[in-house]
């Protein structure tokens, strides 16, 4: 048996107005049931939830435990900024201009906590790999499931694209695939010679091996919920798998990292299909194909669109000054155990 934190609890003056504070500092918000003048407040996070409580000593010493904050969607410099105009004071400033480092605030009570660079900006000011995340993973289903909802209801069973497969088996097919890199990663001691032996199988002849089939009756709406949840395991087992673990793949012995951007992948050429069968458009991010062509195409051109070079890793689309790609694969296994030359 094993415990978890379920909140972060944090003594002040005022409950109420310091969670006010980290709301708007965490984009979060506040509980429904909690008012001014209460004496706790809970701020929401995903995660562990912060709770403050009202108590009558004074914050007396440098706090034991402090927070680390990274920014989501600005730099760290912004973030401070931000945070500054908010409420909180410098206390101390240790930034560098290589990422590293990080700002010292107190919040409204003098709580210190520490403002660091995201993973997204400490790689360009580095110029090394942004990591593929779970939360890729769950950007690109989202991205995916939005586009394909808004295809017309009598279009599923044409063919998605050059495949042989229907729009219908190809989601299927794809769900399939993220189920199945969740479950590569399931066990606690995950199998580094075959796959996890379900039972796939077709429904037709001809049609995907699958172990996830929607059912019919559920309609396109039932089908794009299949898919989600498949997205949504895949994250989870994601984020929940620590970086040393391995586990096997057709192409090579992978990591988490590599689950994920196999997953991304997957989803974004098959709605690239998808799209092209049910007459939709479909660009997804560019610094999405960024990130999974360096994790597993290294070799890709990094000269052109990186939609373009991702289609035409996959075989599907031509690319000025270079042949077509006839029969391709990914490069799975994990950057740290490529041999040193």
């Amino acid at each position: 048996m094993t415990s978890h934190v379920h909140h972060v609890t944090v003594d002040c003056a005022d409950a109420y107005e310091l969670a006010t504070f980290w709301a708007q500092a965490l984009g979060s918000s506040l509980s429904d049931e909690d008012f001014p003048g209460d004496p706790e407040a809970l701020v929401e996070t995903p995660g562990t939830a912060l709770l403050f409580v009202t108590v009558p000593e004074p914050k007396s010493t440098k706090n034991r435990v402090h927070f680390d904050v990274q920014p989501d969607d600005r730099t760290r410099d912004e973030e401070v900024e931000r945070l500054l105009a908010l409420g909180a004071t410098l206390v101390g400033d240790h930034r560098k201009p290589n990422g590293r480092g990080w700002a010292t605030l107190a919040d409204p009570e003098g709580n210190e906590f520490c403002v660091e660079c995201s993973a997204r900006e400490r790689a360009e000011l580095t110029g090394t790999r942004l990591p593929v995340t779970a939360a890729d993973v769950t950007s690109s289903v989202r991205l995916a499931v939005a586009a394909l909802k808004e295809a017309p209801a009598d279009n599923w069973h044409s063919p998605a694209g050059t495949l042989s497969w229907t729009c219908w088996e190809t989601v299927e097919h794809l769900s399939d695939d993220l189920f199945a890199y969740a479950a590569q990663l399931g066990p606690q001691s995950p199998p580094l010679d075959g796959e996890v032996p379900f039972h796939w199988s077709p429904r037709r002849e001809g049609g995907p091996s699958n172990a996830i089939f929607a059912d019919p009756a559920a309609g396109t709406a039932g089908l794009l919920q299949v898919l989600e949840a498949s997205g949504a395991m895949l994250a989870a087992m994601v984020a929940a798998t620590a970086p040393d673990v391995r586990s096997y793949h057709g192409f090579g012995i992978s990591d988490a990292e590599g689950f994920a951007a196999m997953g991304i992948v997957e989803t974004l050429v098959h709605t690239h299909d998808l799209a092209e069968g049910l007459g939709l458009d479909w660009t997804p991010p560019a610094e999405l194909c960024d990130r999974v062509l360096a994790r597993l195409f290294p070799d890709a051109p990094d000269d052109s669109d990186r939609w373009t070079v991702l289609l035409w890793s996959t075989g599907r689309a031509e690319l000025p000054g270079r042949a077509r790609v006839s029969s391709w694969k990914w490069h799975g296994a994990p950057p740290a155990d490529a041999p040193q030359s």
